[in-house]
């Protein structure tokens, strides 16, 4: 079986990606240092803990198991946090992919799929987003993806790196087998917080703003179902292993729920009341943001199989309600 270094893969999508390659004949090796992440969802394949800096630990995994793709996931994601600590950001995200990429060039290592992010466009200036879209990032999250792209797209021009970056929307949902789910401490994505609320272990829901040019003044965003980002990974190494060229791709399903609208949609679904407040906004948010995925579509051969927001609040709600952490 083929070896797929998977950084961050104790993580929610990174898990959710190591089950699909397990299930269709590869064997992931997980590299996780658990800051974020958890051994409990190191379920199909190896874990080697470490962090993504220490690269004499990187490059000791990576001469023992011989990977063929690295599947890189490893980053800190909360836009909030990364417009209070920049600093925390740009070195754990643009250093660590940095170290990653001198251990692969070390390990002859060619095959690289990163997760990026729509952070990388900022406001929009047409929408749905295209790829072509200008970039231009309106937070040190999303700052620190771009660096990433960047300094990728320098290694393939001086090292022959190939590489898919995948530029994720809104990630949602849980595995619909009830295996893995969502898991953050401290949670701050919207459903896991809303189904928070339908569970008794928070009283209220605080909606980040309700002024913005929306429909009902709430943030629009595209939510993808985190096993159709897990597809699109498979696809990708696939597509690098017979010989694509390097791309960028959005991972969306085309429309957009307000805040609003999910809460509305997770009242139906877990029969809670689910309270709501209004709360300032949150730094660094944008008022819509939703994908144009069709380059996916055409080159990948990926589409979304659980687009519906109510499939994914579903499946959210049935692992969030047995889960404890």
């Amino acid at each position: 079986m083929k070896k797929i270094l998977v950084t961050g893969g104790a993580g929610y999508i990174g898990s959710h990606t190591c089950k699909l390659l397990a299930a269709n004949g590869y064997d992931p090796v997980v590299y996780d240092d658990l800051s974020t992440g958890y051994e409990w969802a190191v379920k199909w394949g190896e874990l080697e803990i470490g962090g993504l800096r220490d690269e004499a630990r990187l490059l000791e995994v990576c001469r023992l198991h011989k990977p063929e793709v690295v599947l890189h996931f490893a980053s800190f994601i909360n836009v909030g946090e990364s417009v209070s600590n920049p600093i925390k950001y740009y070195s754990n995200n643009v250093g660590g992919t940095m170290a990653l990429l001198r251990v692969m060039q070390q390990c002859g290592m060619k095959n690289l799929v990163y997760s990026s992010s729509c952070a990388v466009y900022g406001l929009p200036e047409f929408l749905p987003l295209t790829e072509g879209h200008n970039q231009a990032p309106h937070n040190p999250y999303g700052w620190s993806k771009f660096m990433c792209e960047r300094v990728i797209e320098d290694y393939q021009q001086a090292f022959g790196l190939r590489h898919v970056a995948l530029r994720y929307f809104n990630a949602a949902g849980a595995d619909p087998e009830g295996e893995i789910g969502e898991a953050h401490l401290p949670e701050t994505h919207i459903i896991p917080l809303v189904l928070d609320v339908a569970k008794g272990q928070r009283d209220v829901f605080t909606v980040n703003g309700n002024d913005y040019d929306t429909e009902d003044g709430t943030c629009v965003r595209d939510y993808i179902h985190v096993n159709d980002l897990a597809s699109a990974h498979l696809l990708a190494l696939e597509y690098l292993l017979n010989g694509g060229d390097s791309q960028a791709f959005n991972l969306g399903n085309g429309a957009g729920y307000s805040i609003q609208q999910v809460v509305e949609t997770a009242r139906k679904i877990t029969g809670h009341t689910i309270p709501t407040r209004v709360g300032e906004r949150r730094a660094g948010d944008t008022p819509m943001l939703i994908s144009d995925s069709s380059r996916a579509h055409d080159i990948l051969g990926w589409s979304p199989s659980r687009a519906d927001l109510a499939i994914q609040i579903e499946d959210a709600w049935r692992w969030h309600k047995n889960f404890e952490h």
